[in-house]
């Protein structure tokens, strides 16, 4: 080996390897939907069993919050899906000419 060959024990097949690297958590927010005087609670229940995947009890029991306190939270998610969600809600809403809203807030 000449001089200019040198061994570094923290490179393995020319890959360096970090063992304290430290990862954060992805900032998480809730999806909520917004009571409307138009908007009918089946509708509601429908929107939160085939976007949220909740069972029927679920979504009946967020769509009582909803119609109740004018709000409800449908699911806490990470940006990316928060986003997804509220197009899913607003395209299915403006498919059968229903005013719901929905939006998000981070956690």
């Amino acid at each position: 080996m000449g001089e200019n060959d040198k061994t570094n024990n923290s490179f393995e097949g020319g890959l360096k390897f970090e063992s304290e690297e430290k990862l954060d958590e992805p900032r998480m927010y809730k999806v909520i939907l917004h009571n409307d005087h138009y908007t009918t609670m089946d509708f509601v229940v429908e929107v939160l069993i085939k976007i949220f995947h909740l069972t029927s009890p679920e979504a009946t029991g967020i769509m009582m919050n909803v119609h109740k306190l004018g709000k409800g939270i449908c699911g806490i998610y990470t940006y990316d899906i928060a986003v997804t969600k509220i197009k899913q809600v607003h395209h299915m809403a403006i498919e059968r000419d229903f005013p719901l809203k929905s939006s998000y807030e981070e956690v």
